[in-house]
């Protein structure tokens, strides 16, 4: 979503000049992994997520995990995944779970899901490459299976597989339910990556009701050290990291203490 000015290849340099150390996407798979590989290494980047194969994306496809009709397909892009993800030295994968409106197999759906998840976390523990399911809101996806924490948490159970992790990202969280705080806390122990975006406008952190200073703030507190992805459209070219250079300030200001005044 960053940086959508500029050619896909092109972005990774401009990733590093603006300071990031890691970088996610969507799908890898419209280039050679050398070709990405050559970009991660001559600017000093690590892949940190991409997503499996959703199926076709442009007829509507969001995702094959709780399609029956679609295991074997399934299962083939959870092959490419990992080819990928290992020649990108890549830790993390998102499962997308695919949609499921205007269907009434929701048992079958269930069963699909889950086995399907077993079957990609067990090949994906190989490599010891963590998976992640994350809920996404009904106003941006419509018919997405998984839709909310409650099934995301219940899936994650179900499946009982320890590199089955949940992705939070905030601003799908804020438009399902909120109680964005003492959602994190409740579910830190299960949250393999963050991702953020503020809402209304899924713009950077700062255009909206969402604050995310405290959210920071809340995450330190929790103990969670793993990525924090930026997944947002800009409100404006130029002020895409305002928010980013204010928060880097406030924690050189937190290094050094309390500025002492003297009248």
């Amino acid at each position: 979503m960053l940086f959508s000015q500029n050619a896909f290849l092109e972005r990774f340099a401009l990733a590093a000049r603006s300071g990031f150390e890691g970088v996610e996407f969507l799908f890898p798979y419209s280039w050679r992994p050398a070709e990405l590989v050559e970009q991660l290494h001559t600017n000093g980047l690590t892949q940190v997520l991409f997503n499996l194969p959703p199926g076709n994306w442009e007829n509507g496809d969001r995702g094959l995990a709780c399609l029956p009709e679609r295991t074997a397909e399934f299962r083939e892009s959870v092959e490419l995944a990992l080819e990928y993800a290992s020649a990108l030295d890549c830790r993390h994968l998102h499962v997308m779970a695919g949609r499921s409106a205007g269907r009434n197999d929701s048992d079958v759906l269930y069963a699909t899901y889950v086995d399907n998840l077993r079957y990609a976390a067990d090949r994906a523990a190989v490599d010891e490459v963590i998976l992640l399911i994350e809920p996404l809101n009904p106003h941006d996806m419509p018919g997405y299976y998984l839709d909310g924490i409650p099934r995301a948490l219940e899936v994650i159970a179900a499946v009982d597989r320890t590199n089955l992790k949940l992705q939070a990202d905030i601003y799908h969280l804020q438009r399902i339910q909120g109680e964005l705080a003492n959602t994190l806390a409740a579910h830190i122990n299960v949250i393999g990556h963050v991702q953020i975006a503020d809402t209304p406008g899924r713009h950077e952190p700062g255009t909206g009701e969402i604050n995310y200073p405290y959210i920071f703030a809340t995450l330190e507190q929790l103990g969670y050290d793993g990525w924090v992805g930026c997944e947002y459209v800009p409100s404006q070219t130029d002020s895409a990291f305002h928010w980013l250079d204010a928060w880097h300030l406030e924690k050189r200001r937190e290094r050094q203490g309390p500025d002492i005044c003297q009248r």
